[in-house]
C-alpha cells in the first residue's frame, strides 16, 4: 500500500493520500486546501485518483475538493448525515467564516461498515459522530486508521460546532476506535500521528481527565 499524509492550508488539516502499489488506483482523503500541493503530491506517487473521501463536511477538510475533483475526475464519498454539508455554505460553517463553499452533492453516501475499494486495498468506514453527525474514520489496513477530527494525539475533536456532542464523540472513540490493538497508527485530521495504546494511556479525554 502506498500512504502519504500532509498539512495543508492555513488550519493545517492533514491530507491523505492512498494508493494500490498493483494498480496504481488511488484516493484522496481531505483535500482541505492547496489543490496544486495535493495533486502534485498524486504525481509523484504515479496513481491515478477515482475516489475522494471526506471523514466529514467542515470547509478545512474539503475546501479543495471542487479542483481536485475537476484535474482527475474522481467520485466523492461522505456519510450521508453529512451529505448536505457540501452543497450549504451555512451548514459546512464556510459562511460564518467569510468565504462561502458550495459543492456538488456527492457520489456516494456512505453508512458504518461500508467498504471502499482502492485497487486490491479495502478501506472500512467506521461511523464516529460527535463532532459531526456524519463524521467517519477508515480503517486502512491491520495496523492504520485515519480519524479525522474525531482523534487527535492527546485530545480529541471539538464538538462545539451545530450537530457536535462530546458525549456522542467519547462513545463513538472508545466503542469504534479503542477496540483497536495498541499498536495501530492514528492518523489524525490535525497534528501528528500517534497510536491506539498510546491515547488509551494518555490522552486525557479518554482516562477521565476530563
Amino acid at each position: 500500500m502506498i500512504f502519504d499524509g500532509f498539512s495543508v492550508g492555513a488550519w493545517e488539516s492533514n491530507c491523505y493520500i492512498i494508493g494500490c502499489g498493483v494498480t496504481k488506483e488511488g484516493a484522496v482523503v481531505d483535500p482541505g486546501a492547496d489543490a496544486k500541493k495535493i495533486l502534485n503530491r498524486v504525481k509523484k506517487l504515479g496513481l491515478q485518483i477515482n475516489k475522494i473521501i471526506l471523514t466529514h463536511g467542515h470547509p478545512d477538510h474539503l475546501s479543495a475538493l471542487a479542483e481536485v475533483q475537476q484535474a482527475t475526475g474522481a467520485k466523492v464519498l461522505i456519510h450521508g448525515d453529512d451529505a448536505e454539508m457540501l452543497v450549504d455554505a451555512r451548514r459546512n460553517l464556510s459562511f460564518y467564516m467569510g468565504k462561502s463553499v458550495e459543492l456538488k452533492e456527492a457520489d456516494v453516501l456512505l453508512k458504518d461498515g461500508d467498504t471502499i475499494q482502492v485497487g486490491n486495498i479495502t478501506l472500512e468506514v467506521i461511523h464516529t459522530p460527535g463532532h459531526t453527525p456524519g463524521g467517519i474514520c477508515l480503517k486502512c489496513a491491520r495496523d492504520i486508521v485515519i480519524t479525522g477530527d474525531t482523534l487527535f494525539a492527546g485530545s480529541v475533536g471539538r464538538s462545539d460546532f451545530p450537530g457536535g456532542s462530546h458525549s456522542q464523540l467519547i462513545a463513538s472513540i472508545k466503542s469504534k476506535l479503542l477496540k483497536f490493538p495498541p499498536d495501530t497508527k492514528v492518523y489524525p485530521g490535525h497534528g501528528p500521528a500517534s497510536t491506539i495504546g498510546a491515547e488509551m494511556r494518555y490522552n486525557p479525554f479518554l482516562t477521565g481527565a476530563f
